[in-house]
């Protein structure tokens, strides 16, 4: 009986074979959706302070100009410049998620593609075809530490953040593809996977150094290649192997047949959930059923408790600590607030239900949201936790001062393959991003540049209008 395959080979056989005419059109189509929608994130994210930041960094340690990393006034290195849109494409949380594996899988591959695609001088058909071996690879690694049995992520049991881990190697993938031929992507699978990293406990106490994990992830991925067109090579069983990838992160629980059994017939992309709100999905159902509410008539001095029914796996990310998640002191920690999605939702706001103007350090300290966080208890709810992770539901009681009980349930995320974006709202929210720091023609050129990406011969009409973004000043 001949030995198996070693993964790492298995994906780069068939990452070089595949070419962008054996993609499906459903494929391609959300491929162009997910480039607008990240780079929207991007462009709105680029005047946060924490972006500031780390294009101060793209400058300090600049050098051979080769690609745009926005907000940055000088080109960059390539790596360099996958790390600042990775991070800008991740800092608003507004970034898209598979589901069950509960990845953010664009936020890492569009920027390390895009980046190395410019610096290359690739075409928009280059690009459609690298990102869409990203996203596949990015996902089954994340769906190779899904346990079924627990209907939860190993890697998050393991405080570990998948997001980034797995995104190095999927955007190592696709970035190897554009670089060269199978040895070249197995190889930058093997180096990627030492420079694979990500720990989520600011999920639950704060601290902003999440928003660089996709950054890191893009960054690490063409270093990864770059230096794999150096010389440097990995072991075929990086993946797989007793001291491998899976082993190191995993510790023994994965299922090798989640990355291979489908690969290239079995697409998972056009699954992938657009967010509608800004913030972490585990809220988003929070808000539709505070909102509708809202709706309804409810306002807050009707309410005399809410309780917000949530999976028992997301309680330690939007509900505890509890008096943390009451009273966030910043925007990014109401982001990861249950209380403050409800209380946002019953106040309504702008975007698609609620939007990035709703999610400020001024809002989290308002004192009327702060009323309505104290009467927010965040707690298990059975039927959630059955359906969680492959939607995050929510059931929402107002227990009103008249002596009524009002209760909104949400199983169905907005969004997602049951209850999907329309076409326009997709373009709302991207035009609600882009026009925060772009003018009206530069956004339209953008969006046109995204819609049209499968024609373009090289990267010019999407990085010329993101050359209109002010050069950061220094921090």
């Amino acid at each position: 009986m001949s030995e198996q395959k070693p993964i790492a080979l298995i994906i780069a056989d068939w990452a070089d074979a595949l070419r962008f005419e054996d993609l499906p059109a459903d494929v391609v189509e959300s491929i162009k959706s997910r480039v607008l929608d990240t780079l929207g994130i991007a462009v709105a994210a680029s005047v946060l302070d924490t972006s500031q930041a780390v294009q101060q960094y793209a400058r300090d340690n600049g050098g051979t100009a080769q690609a745009t990393a926005l907000g940055v006034e000088v080109q960059v290195p390539a790596s360099r410049a996958a790390f600042v849109n990775g991070v800008l494409a991740h800092s608003l949380d507004y970034d898209d998620t598979h589901l069950p594996s509960v990845l953010h899988p664009s936020a890492s591959v569009v920027p390390a593609v895009l980046a190395y695609a410019q610096a290359k001088n690739l075409s928009g058909r280059d690009v459609i075809r690298a990102i869409a071996i990203g996203l596949e690879v990015c996902i089954r690694l994340g769906m190779a530490g899904y346990d079924r049995e627990t209907q939860n992520s190993t890697y998050f049991e393991h405080g570990q953040h998948a997001t980034s881990i797995c995104g190095a190697m999927g955007s190592a993938a696709a970035v190897g593809a554009l670089a060269g031929d199978a040895s070249t992507i197995a190889n930058a699978l093997g180096v990627a996977a030492s420079m694979a990293s990500g720990i989520i406990e600011c999920n639950r106490t704060g601290g902003t150094v999440k928003r660089i994990h996709c950054g890191w992830a893009a960054q690490s991925a063409v270093s990864a290649v770059e230096l794999v067109e150096l010389g440097l090579t990995g072991p075929p069983t990086v993946i797989e192997g007793r001291f491998g990838f899976l082993q190191a992160w995993l510790h023994g629980t994965f299922d090798t047949s989640e990355i291979t059994d489908g690969l290239g017939t079995d697409w998972v992309i056009p699954d992938i959930f657009f967010k509608p709100y800004p913030a972490n999905h585990f809220t988003h159902a929070a808000v539709d059923a505070a909102a509708a509410m809202r709706r309804a008539g409810i306002v807050a001095d009707d309410v005399a408790e809410f309780v917000l029914g949530v999976p028992a796996a997301n309680i330690r990310t939007i509900g505890e600590p509890i008096e943390v998640k009451r009273r966030p002191e910043t925007a990014y920690m109401a982001q990861f607030s249950g209380p403050y999605a409800v209380a946002a939702g019953l106040l309504g706001g702008g975007g698609l239900e609620v939007g990035l103007d709703d999610y400020t350090d001024e809002l989290a300290n308002d004192p009327i949201r702060r009323a309505i966080m104290a009467k927010v208890s965040v707690v298990a709810d059975e039927r959630c936790s059955d359906i969680f992770p492959m939607q995050f539901p929510a059931v929402l009681t107002a227990r009103l001062h008249d002596g009524r009980e009002i209760v909104e349930e949400v199983f169905v995320n907005r969004g997602g393959n049951r209850n999907p974006l329309s076409f326009d709202e997709l373009t709302t929210k991207f035009r609600d991003n882009a026009l925060r720091v772009l003018a009206e023609q530069a956004v339209a050129d953008l969006e046109q540049g995204c819609r049209t990406l499968d024609t373009l011969n090289n990267l010019h009409s999407i990085f010329e209008p993101l050359s209109t973004i002010a050069a950061v000043p220094a921090v």
